[in-house]
């Protein structure tokens, strides 16, 4: 693509050795430069892509994309106000504004997004739809799949991602999106037709400086949606509730308690832990030729927890909205089995393992609460404190445990940083330690702490008996565990089924070795 082609999306403020040249492609990252390349310098937290044009230039870059002109550098330079924003507006032209040739549903909230955007999929699956899912736990697409760094891919990756797809004759693609990749304009050129804000609690905070930041972060989403898009608010929670009059996009609203919106309930029923009830659609939906009329319908649902009931009735909005049959996301959404390590049973014989990603006080609350209605003779929490996410994140984290514990008669608790098994970006602090042992020792809880993830977990298996359950609880720090409790189990247990045993893990993406 020619250049002066590709700078039709930005604004220059001023260049530097202006020139009209053939762009081959576009790096973010001055290592991936390859020959005839367009090279975007990115400001980022730790690094400034600034300090290696001399690398990108060696590699071939052929332009430069930059914030602060260096005139000696004898390659076209052209300066803008903000490169991310740049990167994102240069990515989406040059793959040909791919977004705009599907249906792109985007998901934020706290809490549910990978569980509702993988429940939409099997809704949208279940109707022979051919779907992209890109989120927290992968990337998927036909028969692509990898796990995935970034709940949202930067710009660049993410319009390349939507260019393969298009390939690939995808119709529908849901993604995750984070408040990081809205503060990051990494989403600031995706052309959505639906968008989710399921709920707001406490997260992130150290990252966006205040919660107030944070929220305001999240709402762009739905605030900045187009007007003959369609928006999904979540009417129980006050501030997705909050946005109902800040959006010029049609609405579709829900609630389990508040029933005024377009989706409400009845006649839930979670004896079982797995949600039974009846939705009701209170008023007349027309989607595009589709024409949903006021009626009740059954859901049942296979994956347990209060919060899945939430999850079904935002992806019950998407269906609609995607013009689904209702009896198609009936079964959509009980064929649906749910995510790994999202409440996701990994042993369930004479003794309980579950996994769960524990990622914040909203997470914990809807973990335990399920929890604190099943039968068990005694409960063991082995839980991976979350690495470089702050101090207000863990001591917030760790209040909600101890609360739970206490709650639940229990005053010892696991603990580990996983030292061998996170990245650098994920690694404990000593300060986040620190908060999360303060607040053990205020509540009166004994903390069995360990370095390693191995040693926490032969810690639980020494102590566990019939009828007991473990939780392995905790993010990136706990990926590993259920691999880890499985292959001990096997070693202590030989005559086991081996293929039953890992069955839960076989179509896992995140902690296999």
């Amino acid at each position: 693509m020619k250049l002066s082609k590709l700078l039709e999306s930005v604004e220059i403020v001023e260049s530097h050795k202006e020139k009209d040249i053939d762009i081959k492609g576009i790096a973010y990252d001055s290592r991936k430069v390859k020959p005839g390349d367009l090279f975007v310098c990115i400001k980022g937290y730790k690094t400034d892509g600034h300090n290696y044009i001399f690398q990108a230039i060696e590699n071939g870059a052929k332009g430069i994309i930059v914030e602060n002109l260096d005139i000696r550098w004898d390659i076209p330079q052209y300066r803008v106000k903000d490169s991310r924003e740049a990167l994102s507006a240069l990515s989406s032209t040059f793959y040909g504004h791919p977004s705009k040739d599907m249906k792109v549903i985007g998901i934020t909230g706290t809490n549910g997004k990978t569980s509702t955007s993988f429940m939409i999929n099997s809704i949208l699956e279940e109707h022979s739809l051919k779907t992209g899912l890109i989120g927290t736990v992968m990337v998927k697409y036909n028969n692509y799949i990898n796990p995935s760094i970034l709940t949202t891919p930067e710009s660049l990756d993410l319009q390349k991602l939507f260019n393969n797809m298009k390939k690939e004759n995808i119709s529908h693609i849901i993604m995750e999106v984070s408040s990081s990749a809205l503060e990051l304009k990494r989403v600031a050129n995706v052309d959505y037709d639906i968008v989710s804000l399921n709920n707001i609690s406490r997260e992130h905070i150290d990252v966006h400086g205040s919660f107030e930041e944070y929220f305001n972060t999240k709402s762009t989403l739905i605030k900045n949606m187009k007007k003959d898009g369609w928006v999904i608010l979540n009417l129980d929670c006050p501030y997705s509730s909050s946005l109902v009059n800040k959006t010029e996009a049609s609405l579709i609203s829900y609630g389990i308690k508040n029933k005024d919106g377009v989706l409400s309930i009845r006649d839930l029923d979670l004896s079982t832990g797995r949600g039974k009830f009846i939705v009701k659609l209170n008023k007349t939906l027309k989607v595009g030729e589709t024409i949903y009329n006021p009626q009740s319908f059954k859901i049942e649902l296979s994956v347990p927890g209060y919060h899945s009931v939430y999850n079904s009735l935002a992806a019950i909005a998407m269906g609609l909205l995607s013009e689904v049959p209702i009896l198609t996301m009936q079964n959509g959404l009980k064929s649906f089995k749910g995510v790994e390590r999202r409440f996701q049973f990994i042993y369930d014989n004479d003794f309980k393992i579950i996994d769960d990603h524990f990622a914040n006080v909203g997470n914990i609350d809807a973990t335990m609460k399920t929890l604190s209605l099943m039968d068990y003779k005694d409960f063991h929490l082995v839980y991976a404190i979350r690495g470089s996410r702050g101090v207000v994140t863990n001591r917030e984290n760790a209040e909600a445990i101890a609360k739970w514990l206490n709650k639940l008669g229990k005053n010892e608790i696991i603990a580990t940083s996983s030292v061998s098994h996170v990245m650098t970006k994920d690694k404990v602090l000593d300060e986040e330690l620190m908060v999360f042992k303060e607040v053990m020792d205020r509540e009166n809880i004994v903390v069995n702490f360990y370095d390693e993830l191995s040693d926490a977990i032969s810690h639980v298996q020494s102590i566990t008996s019939k009828g007991d359950i473990i939780l392995l609880a905790g993010c990136q720090g706990m990926d590993y565990g259920a691999q880890i409790i499985l292959e001990n189990l096997y070693k202590l247990r030989p005559n086991l089924n081996k293929d039953k045993l890992f069955k839960p893990l076989s179509n896992r993406v995140a902690g296999i070795a």
